[in-house]
């Protein structure tokens, strides 16, 4: 793999890249996380559409031009050049920090289609909350890559309007609804400014209310499970005769994180939605929750994906979003797993799963229908087996489902 140095520039095609590729960006900062953003810059280098700013806030630009995944310590871009319009002359790749400074880098990198790294440390900045990693720009024709790695005072706010952005109004009350317009504008805007808010739930316990839209209720609920794909994976378990030849061990094809749900309706109905006996739920019928195909390999950068239907949220009582190691890692710190719930036009609210021990399962948050608002509570409770009981037996007993277990598995 080429390395790179601060300001050393490369046309792609002498990369070998091609027209599509990725952009991994690596930081590990002690006591915080950095937020990644791509900026799509005119000719004149600003962001004179904002729909091509893809950060955690929005994944990706139209067309899929430019596509994020957020993993851990990794933030990775799918880069499409030939799906980019003529009006955009440059990618630009930032990180910003709310708490500390850049100095804290412990290591960091930007890789670009697995062929080319720009390593990063903290001894390369000071007190900067923010630094422009690299750029993929085009010049006579021919788009090349760039590394930067120069620092900026300021967060990922004073980057938007170092490029030309327009913020919004930050959400400093979230739990209330946007009012309506009293009349229709006379004319569209010409651009939607960026929304730039993210609400983490620090502690267990912390809650926040969100209400629904008048028009669209709560539209398409996304909850998105990812973790960390870097590093060892440890061996998992194994009984039988093999057992007593391998000591009990055999190594793991991959960290396999699995996403579910346990749901509670208004009628009464219960149930689980989870890979494990196939019971994947349905979106359009009851209970109104789906979860996406199951990976087996870990090895999606998506993560795992399940939906809730906001528009028959009326319906729903309840959902506890919980998650289990299937395979590969030794408990939830090797994971640096982090649940994002995203709700339409409001703020993506996140979940670290920063605690816990050996435990293989974790009662991550709970999604409630109170008096018509969502709310969302971060309960972080890993699961200890008990008398016997499964660790799924457990968790409905401690939030009072009271539903009947059998042993199942992923069919």
């Amino acid at each position: 793999m080429k390395q790179f140095s601060r300001g050393q520039k490369s046309k792609l095609d002498d990369l070998g890249c091609g027209q599509s590729f990725t952009v991994d960006v690596e930081l590990k900062i002690a006591g915080t996380s950095a937020d990644v953003s791509c900026f799509g810059l005119d000719a004149g280098e600003r962001l004179s559409d904002d729909r091509y700013m893809v950060f955690y806030n929005q994944l990706a630009s139209p067309g899929d031009a430019v596509k994020l995944s957020i993993s851990g310590d990794r933030s990775s871009f799918a880069v499409n050049l030939a799906a980019l319009p003529e009006s955009i002359s440059k990618l630009v790749f930032t990180a910003a920090i709310d708490s500390g400074a850049m100095r804290s880098l412990g290591q960091g990198s930007v890789t670009v289609g697995g062929v080319a790294q720009f390593p990063l440390a903290g001894a390369d900045f000071q007190d900067e909350k923010a630094v422009i990693l690299a750029e993929i720009y085009r010049k006579d024709g021919l788009w090349r890559f760039g590394a930067v790695g120069q620092g900026f005072n300021g967060g990922l706010s004073a980057l938007l309007t170092h490029f030309g952005g327009s913020e919004s109004a930050s959400a400093s009350a979230p739990s209330a609804a946007a009012a309506p317009p009293s009349a229709p504008a006379p004319a569209p805007a010409p651009q939607a400014k960026v929304s730039l808010s993210k609400i983490t739930l620090e502690k267990r316990g912390d809650k926040i209310s969100l209400e629904k839209s008048a028009s669209r209720g709560f539209g398409r609920i996304h909850v998105n499970l990812n973790w960390a794909r870097s590093g060892a994976v440890a061996p998992v378990e194994k009984g039988g005769f093999l057992s007593k030849l391998t000591g009990g061990l055999r190594p793991s094809k991959g960290l396999d994180l699995d996403l579910a749900c346990m749901f509670e309706l208004n009628d009464g109905s219960k149930g689980v939605v989870q890979a494990l006996g196939n019971s994947f739920g349905n979106f359009d019928a009851k209970p109104y929750i789906q979860l996406a195909a199951d990976d087996r390999t870990g090895a999606n950068v998506d993560g795992e994906n399940l939906t809730i239907n906001g528009q028959r949220f009326d319906e729903i009582k309840r959902a506890l979003i919980f998650a289990f190691i299937y395979e590969g890692a030794p408990n939830w710190a090797a994971t640096d797993g982090v649940v994002t719930i995203n709700v339409p036009d409001q703020p993506p609210i996140e979940v670290r799963l920063d605690q816990g021990a050996s435990q293989r399962m974790c009662a991550i948050a709970m999604i409630e229908n109170v008096g018509g608002k969502l709310q969302v509570t971060k309960l972080i409770d890993y699961i200890v087996p008990e008398g016997g009981k499964s660790m799924h037996e457990v968790m409905d007993r401690k939030y009072n489902f009271g539903m009947k277990w059998v042993a199942g598995s992923k069919g």
